[in-house]
């Protein structure tokens, strides 16, 4: 879709075409009554330069999803790719999306890594994305470019929506992943695509559109009510374009067996129990604490008292060397409630809805773990979710990142999916729980137990979610 581009910024963008490598392309174009005769001019001259290259002009001004939709109109491909008529393409764009369609007979959408790039054409802001990723996707759009649609995809959709205007590639996507049932998405781990950052540009500043962020409201709205979701709320988020769902909990609410295994350290185990029981507005809870051998009389007469101050505390002898896997096993046999929590007995409840958030998410169709946002005291993050292969094995995402930081690409504000979470605030229901086996107390009874657990939990199909919603020290 054209409308009054800049001729310089025009020309590179169908030039960025005209150099791919992969040759078998149509560049269809919909002038959408454009009021710059130039830029009409220098569309009829590429036209006739490359007989790949197809134009409309509208008669009328329709905005971007008419235009796109004419755009649609002109084409033969199996394949609809969209470009922005300011941005350009990586020379090889199009060869990498060849050769995976040629790979992948089942890729119904593609989309790549991209970065912005400036009014002089200096490129910046590499943004490397995860894959596929659901939960992040209702979070905000962070598939933008370079996308990919296989073509009966887009008819059956009918083309972009009308009245989406601003977030109509979001709109686009969430009715395409909900029809293809998530089935068939595939990344492209490497910069194809370069946004131009110009006045009154989205690549510069999300405010430039504010209508953009009621459109992604709606879109998203859109989505939720068309997919069984119509009591989930949705707000704006702290960042432009980034949206917060509230999910329902059923009523009664589930239970929740939350299991703290603790040896001796009465001073540290006292602090995460009494400020789960203060400061927890989630009201169907136990705590089980698991006392591994402890032999301080000050922690032993703290458990006896512990226990009989509160009704929904108890306290599990384990005698046995420690090992995390097997503790947290037990307690889970022994455990009364639908939902596993794991805890650290090192921690402090910030945000009183903590748990409402986690079991909110915990009860979702197909989620399988759900992990929180740790700092550490000096509110720097020790945990923003675990990512595969940092440290070697696997680490903790964005540590030591200041408590404001919105992380990267507002990473730490969005709810999204990834390979695994700490255990150390962990919750799961148990049925997926006693499915995958529990912890693996054989191999690893002391380190990495929860990124195998996660692992394990992944490949039964549940997708792992983490939530900075739920905010501990």
């Amino acid at each position: 879709p054209v409308y009054n581009t800049p001729k310089k910024y025009l020309r590179e963008c169908i030039e960025s075409v005209l150099n791919q490598y992969y040759p078998d392309w149509e560049l269809c174009i919909a002038d959408d009554n454009s009021t710059n005769l130039e830029v009409k001019s220098i569309l009829r001259e590429y036209a006739a330069k490359d007989s790949r290259i197809k134009v409309v002009f509208r008669n009328q001004n329709g905005h971007i999803s008419k235009a796109s939709n004419s755009a649609i109109e002109l084409l033969t491909g199996d394949y609809i790719a969209f470009l922005d008529h300011d941005d350009t393409l990586s020379p090889y764009a199009l060869y990498y999306v060849a050769m995976l369609i040629s790979t992948k007979p089942d890729v119904n959408i593609i989309y790549s890594d991209e970065d912005i790039m400036s009014e002089s054409g200096k490129r910046l802001t590499p943004h490397f994305k995860s894959d596929y990723n659901l939960d992040l996707l209702l979070t905000h759009n962070y598939i933008t470019h370079f996308c990919v649609y296989r073509r009966s995809l887009i008819s059956y959709l009918g083309g972009l929506r009308i009245g989406y205007e601003g977030s109509q590639d979001y709109d686009l996507l969430l009715r395409a992943v909900s029809h293809i049932k998530h089935q068939g998405i595939y990344h492209i781990p490497m910069i194809l695509y370069h946004w131009r950052a110009i006045e009154g540009s989205t690549a510069l500043q999300a405010g430039e559109k504010s209508y953009t962020v009621s459109a992604g409201l709606k879109a998203l709205r859109s989505y939720l009510d068309n997919n069984g979701h119509k009591n989930a709320d949705v707000v704006p988020s702290s960042i432009d374009n980034f949206h917060r769902i509230f999910w329902p909990i059923p009523q009664p609410n589930p239970m929740v067996s939350l299991l703290i295994p603790a040896r001796d350290k009465k001073e540290v185990t006292e602090v995460a129990v009494e400020s789960i029981i203060s400061k927890t507005t989630y009201k169907n809870y136990e705590i089980i604490i698991l006392d591994n051998d402890s032999k301080e009389e000050e922690t032993l007469e703290w458990l006896r008292v512990i226990e009989k101050k509160y009704a929904n505390v108890r306290v599990l002898s384990f005698n046995y060397p420690f090992n995390y896997s097997a503790i947290n096993n037990y307690g889970a046999r022994n455990a009364k409630g639908s939902i596993i929590g794991l805890i650290n007995n090192d921690i402090e409840v910030i945000s009183p809805g903590w748990l409402t958030e986690m079991v909110s998410h915990c009860v979702r169709d197909g989620v399988g773990c759900v992990g929180a946002k740790l700092y550490y005291s000096n509110d720097t993050v020790q945990h923003g979710g675990v990512i595969l292969g940092l440290g070697g094995l696997a680490a903790h995402s964005h540590r030591q990142s200041p408590r404001s930081s919105p992380g990267y690409f507002g990473r730490l504000t969005a709810v999204q999916n990834l390979s695994a979470v700490t255990g150390a605030v962990l919750l799961v229901r148990k049925e997926i729980f006693d499915e995958v086996g529990g912890l693996d107390e054989e191999n690893l009874a002391i380190a990495y137990n929860d990124v195998d657990f996660c692992l394990k939990v992944r490949q039964a199909g549940y997708r792992i979610v983490w939530t900075p919603h739920a905010e501990l020290y």
